[in-house]
């Protein structure tokens, strides 16, 4: 993958790993900018609190867990409380749902496997995987991470399951220059891709365009020069569903795997994954 690069500058939205994802783009004859979308996410310690305690307290027939950081937050809080032995004595009893090899590698830490997970490692993917059971009357524990899921909660709702949702962490958008610094790059055609780690990043990158009357234009750059790269399925779908039809985005759910996957792409060797795949 040497030089694969050379030249292309890349916008990189993610906060996390940003600095090592910009090495690797510089390795490979890059040029990284770093242009933040997403700003710092928080954990929401006392909601959190209440949440554990009520769900070590009353026990869910289910639980839906969605990102592995998010699980492993609840894990580390429960043992805060002095509560991780009940919520695993209780976790090993029912009935666990997994999206994501992280989330299933954070359960197996604990020495738990997951009944039902993904088959794609997108939302959708454990949508197809739920459906073979039978929700109705259960009570179901969902953990989301920064963002809410509507179609999921929505889903789980209509086959009658009832829902509580735990969200261990809130994401916030960056201060308003950073996310006007990266819309004029996109805009003015002043990077060849832009990367995204996370559907917050996009979402809020398309709420400012909407704001400042520059969407329609945020989204002729991403159909035209831009290159939009998303880190996986679930991000891939949140541009999707903002209006981008192509995106280059890796088979496997990591960070490098990205990059290397929009080398490939720049190099011919691969194709961008399309709205209707």
């Amino acid at each position: 993958m040497a030089r694969r690069l050379e030249g292309k500058r890349i916008a990189l939205t993610g906060p996390r790993r940003a600095e090592e994802l910009g090495k690797l783009i510089e390795n490979m004859g890059g040029v990284p900018l770093y242009r933040p979308a997403q700003g710092t996410v928080f954990l929401n310690d006392e909601e959190l609190r209440q949440g554990i305690q009520a769900w070590v307290s009353r026990p869910t027939e289910w639980s839906i867990f969605t990102t592995g950081i998010g699980l492993a937050a609840l894990f580390e809080m429960a043992e805060e409380l002095g509560l991780l032995a009940p919520l695993l004595d209780n976790l090993s009893k029912s009935r666990i749902a997994a999206r994501g090899y992280k989330t299933v590698n954070v359960l197996k830490k604990r020495q738990l496997a997951p009944h039902v997970r993904d088959d794609d490692g997108s939302t959708d993917g454990l949508i197809r995987e739920l459906g073979a059971y039978d929700l109705k009357d259960a009570t179901v524990l969902l953990q989301l991470y920064g963002d809410p899921a509507p179609k999921l909660v929505a889903w789980l709702e209509q086959q009658g399951a009832i829902c509580t949702e735990l969200m261990p962490y809130r994401h916030i958008a960056p201060p308003e220059e950073d996310l006007n610094r990266l819309l004029f790059d996109l805009i003015e055609g002043r990077v060849d891709a832009v990367s995204f780690t996370s559907s917050p990043q996009v979402r809020f990158l398309f709420e400012y365009a909407q704001k400042q009357g520059r969407y329609d234009e945020l989204i002729a750059a991403l159909k035209g020069p831009v290159i939009a790269v998303a880190v996986g399925r679930v991000t891939a779908q949140g541009l999707y569903e903002a209006g981008i039809p192509r995106v280059v985005a890796p088979k496997e759910e990591r960070m490098g795997s990205m990059i290397v996957e929009l080398a490939r792409f720049f190099a011919g060797e691969s194709d961008p994954l399309l709205t209707s795949q």
